[in-house]
């Protein structure tokens, strides 16, 4: 397969390193919210300039821009302002996807949390009571072995 135009046969194509660098460290919840984070700051940023090009009747400065990219991003959008060009729009709608995705991680990272604690919490005093109840039954069977060792016949006892 050739390599792409400009681009040396021997390297992997971009997306390629891209996924190598996600994937060289284990995926875990935290690491999800990171990577999830840094996209929707980037994306955040990005359409907050890239309005302002895109509808600059509505958005007179990147300020203007980046402003409408937080309100929407966070999904506070009060709806002062709002994209009417096309261009502007499809942006809007990226800025929203990322903006609820985000949101959803978070409280899914958060509540993973909770529930991870809980289940450690529970799973640890399920441990220790089973652990008592365990010491428990031994000592009552050692007391038991004593008991027929003591009562039992004796070697060399003559019982006639």
């Amino acid at each position: 397969m050739a390599a792409p135009k400009g681009q040396a046969a021997s390297s992997p194509p971009r997306h390629r390193r891209l996924v190598s660098a996600l994937s060289r460290q284990p995926l875990t919840v935290g690491r999800a919210a990171r990577i999830i984070a840094f996209a929707t700051v980037s994306v955040t940023i990005v359409s907050g300039i890239v309005i302002h090009f895109t509808d600059s009747e509505k958005f007179p400065n990147i300020g203007e821009g980046l402003w409408w990219a937080v309100q929407t991003v966070t999904t506070v959008g009060y709806g002062d302002v709002v994209p009417t060009s096309t261009a502007g729009r499809l942006v809007a709608t990226l800025v929203m996807l990322f903006g609820i995705g985000f949101l959803t991680v978070i409280t899914a990272s958060i509540t993973s949390t909770f529930i991870e604690q809980a289940r450690r919490y529970i799973r640890g005093s399920t441990y220790e009571e089973l652990s008592t109840q365990l010491d428990q039954i031994s000592a009552r069977l050692d007391g038991i072995e004593a008991a027929v060792r003591d009562s039992g016949p004796r070697h060399g006892d003559a019982r006639d």
